[in-house]
């Protein structure tokens, strides 16, 4: 227990470089004093007593604002950054050194019984407002963007952002997990592509309008064409002008929506 609590204690000077010494990290750090609240409750509501942990962990709300039921499981090394609004609860287990900013929610989906409450790895790091939500799985070194909400299992070594919360990142090096800048904004980069192809589609549709001369026999010839799988290209006509065929194999090439990136993104939700 005391190493526990020495464990819990030094992550602050490692992860906050606002503390300065341990008086006031002892007195001004509500996340610390809602764990030594929550070691306390734990160990009373392993043993079966009733209502008083209950009460302690009611107590440490009123004076932290966190709220942690006695019931979940907290490894060693664990900050809680601010933490005001923060509610984790009675089945959530969390792994060693894990960082939980202000607003995150550890919760449940409906009034079902038994675990129904997240497991987060080691190492994992859940920004501001963040939602994982039931009873499901999140790897070690596992970062969750401020805002986002977790609804399936996570793999280790994964960045999820978004709602619903989506995987834009694996990789199998750690991360300093305070570098919150550099998570990537998946739907930005999608809508931006897509506006790129509304503009290209634009441009397209001008320049048919300027082609007001091309015959009928032409149009016809250019709506047979054809898309070949097997050999991945394009065939066309053999009275199908070059301008035409330049044209329509332009309009193939950006307008698919096979495109990777969009494609990483729909299927991302389903992690």
């Amino acid at each position: 227990m005391l190493k526990t609590l020495r464990d819990d204690f030094r992550i602050i000077f490692e992860r906050d470089p606002a503390a300065r010494n341990w008086l006031e990290v002892l007195f001004c750090y509500p996340g610390l004093q809602a764990l030594l609240f929550h070691r306390l409750a734990h160990g009373l509501y392993a043993l079966g007593l009733p209502f008083i942990p209950r009460l302690i962990s009611h107590i440490a709300r009123f004076l932290t604002g966190i709220e942690i039921h006695p019931g979940a499981v907290i490894g060693k090394g664990v900050f809680i950054d601010h933490g005001m609004g923060v509610v984790i609860g009675e089945t959530a287990i969390l792994g060693d050194f894990c960082l939980i900013y202000q607003g995150v929610t550890l919760g449940g989906t409906g009034k079902e019984s038994g675990k129904r409450h997240p497991t987060l790895g080691e190492n994992v790091v859940v920004g501001a407002g963040a939602k994982v939500l039931g009873n499901i799985q999140l790897g070690d070194n596992v970062r969750i963007g401020a805002g986002s909400v977790v609804l399936r299992d996570v793999p280790t070594d994964c960045t999820v952002v978004g709602v619903p919360g989506r995987i834009v990142y694996r990789s199998g090096v750690r991360i300093d997990p305070l570098e919150h800048g550099s998570l990537p904004d998946s739907e930005a980069q999608v809508i931006r592509m897509l506006v790129d192809r509304i503009e290209l589609l634009e441009q397209q549709v001008q320049t048919l309008q300027q082609q007001s001369s091309v015959a009928q026999d032409q149009l016809e010839a250019a709506l047979k064409l054809e898309y070949c799988p097997d050999q991945d290209r394009l065939t066309f006509p053999e009275q199908t002008r070059d301008s035409d065929q330049e044209y329509l194999v332009l309009t193939a090439t950006h307008c698919r929506l096979q495109d990777r990136t969009i494609q990483e993104f729909l299927d991302g939700a389903g992690i």
